[in-house]
Order: C-alpha cells, then sequence, then structure tokens
C-alpha cells in the first residue's frame, strides 16, 4: 500500500493516441487538442479534498510507448489509483492494456483495494472496433469500473475522475473542496505574506539608518537579507498559486527554484 501524503496520486496508461494526454487536458484545464503530440511522461495537478482536507490531485500522463518499462514500474508503485485508456476504435488498444493491468496486480498486490477505471476513450467516433459491451465484460472479469469517454466532445470526463475517486475505501477523496477550509488556507497565506513584508520593511528601515552612519557593509547586507526574504517567499507562493495549478510540473518556472541567499 502507497504511502499516505498530501498527494492523491493517479497515473492514466494506454496506448499511444488514445486520448490519454486529451483527457487529462480537458478535465484539468477544459482545454481539447486536435493535433497529436506524443508524450514521455507529464504530470498535472489539481487541487482536491482528501478525508476533509485539502491536497493535491496528482495525475501522471504516461508514454504510450513500451520503451520505458523501469518508468512505467516506477508509475505504479507510486499510484495510488489508475485509468486504463483504450479507443474504441482500436480493438488492438484495448489488447494491450492486458499486460499493463498484470503488471498493476502484480505490483500493487490486493487489486481489490486500488481503484482502477477501464476507459473506451473516442466514443464520438462513428467507425467502432470495440463495442461499449466488450469493454464491460472486460472490467466485470478484472473487477474493475467502466465508462465510455470522449475527450473532444467532453463527455464523462469530469464523471470518469469523480467516480475513479469514488472507488477509494482507504479514505475519502472528493473533486469538491470545502470552501471554509480553503478560506482558512488563504486566509493563512495572506497573513504570513504580511509578515514577510512587514520583516522586509523592518530591514530596509535598518539598512537606511546604517547607510547615514556610514556603516555601508551593514547596510548592504540588510538589503540583501530584505530582499532574499521577499523573493523566497514570492517564490514558495508561486509553485502553490491557483494559476499554475494544473501547468505540468516541467513547465513551471518555479519548480525547481532554489531559495535565495543571503550575500
Amino acid at each position: 500500500m502507497p504511502e499516505q501524503s498530501n498527494d492523491y496520486r493517479v497515473v492514466v496508461f494506454g496506448a499511444a493516441g488514445v486520448g490519454k494526454s486529451s483527457l487529462v487536458l480537458r478535465f484539468v484545464r477544459g482545454t481539447f487538442r486536435e493535433t497529436y503530440i506524443p508524450t514521455i511522461e507529464d504530470t498535472y495537478r489539481q487541487v482536491i479534498s482528501c478525508d476533509k482536507n485539502i491536497c493535491t490531485l496528482q495525475i501522471t500522463d504516461t508514454t504510450g510507448s513500451h520503451q520505458f518499462p523501469a518508468m512505467q514500474r516506477l508509475s505504479i508503485s507510486k499510484g495510488h489509483a489508475f485509468i486504463l485508456v483504450y479507443s474504441v476504435t482500436s480493438k488492438q488498444s484495448l489488447e494491450e492494456l492486458q499486460p499493463i493491468y498484470e503488471q498493476v496486480c502484480q505490483i500493487k498486490g490486493d487489486i481489490q483495494k486500488i481503484p482502477i477505471m477501464l476507459v473506451g476513450n473516442k466514443s464520438d467516433e462513428t467507425q467502432r472496433e470495440v463495442e461499449a459491451s466488450e469493454g464491460e465484460r472486460l472490467a466485470n472479469k478484472w473487477k474493475c469500473s467502466f465508462m465510455e469517454t470522449s475527450a473532444k466532445m467532453n463527455y464523462n470526463v469530469q464523471e470518469l475522475f469523480q467516480e475513479l475517486l469514488n472507488l477509494e475505501k482507504r479514505r475519502t477523496v472528493s473533486l469538491q473542496v470545502d470552501g471554509k477550509k480553503n478560506k482558512q488556507m488563504k486566509k493563512k497565506d495572506k497573513l504570513k505574506g504580511k509578515c514577510v513584508l512587514i520583516k522586509a520593511i523592518i530591514n530596509l528601515k535598518m539598512s537606511s539608518k546604517m547607510s547615514t552612519t556610514n556603516n555601508i557593509a551593514a547596510a548592504r547586507r540588510q538589503v540583501s537579507k530584505a530582499s532574499a526574504e521577499l523573493m523566497n517567499y514570492c517564490y514558495d507562493h508561486a509553485k502553490n498559486d491557483p494559476l499554475l495549478v494544473g501547468i505540468p510540473a516541467s513547465d513551471n518556472p518555479f519548480k525547481d527554484k532554489k531559495p535565495c541567499t543571503i550575500l
């Protein structure tokens, strides 16, 4: 069983071109991308409620290639829940999920406690190779839930992720965030920001006094300290800024930003 943490990790598997990234992007950003861009691995984040507390839903969009088995095993070992996606226009994409499902069973052990959704994407397409009844039969065999979706038409996308969270029995997880706790979190963050600003102002005032007494070196140190405190707060705050939620970790300019040091 994965360790309890502030993150709830969902891993999305499926063959190349079945629409894994389209489903995730539609859910996180509300957008649909017409052109196909192969994925190595991207991670997206969304704020959710977990055991009545605010936590982060971390969605890992995996590669459709079989060239990275070690990466696939690592994703499974870290995952709390799994979405197995195939395209209703490709029977082969459904068949390719069998070894992935078997590996999830092998690594996670007691599969009955693991939320798994079998998803037939591109349900808006008319040229089907897989009927809904076939997907349902396989889901019953695997003892997991089943749903057909269309990322393009935004059909059953939100419902997919909510149903997946509903399957979690080890803790209470929901897409609905408690408004009161969300406000408390924002208030706490706002107070923290005010404290940082007050400290910075005090340091700047001290530097001004020192400069008048010709203690230039000490004045510079106080300015450096004030600047570092402000910049560190900004970087730390920006990592969890709501405007950056849903942006892949690789695209977040603040993800790997190192703390400022006092010169």
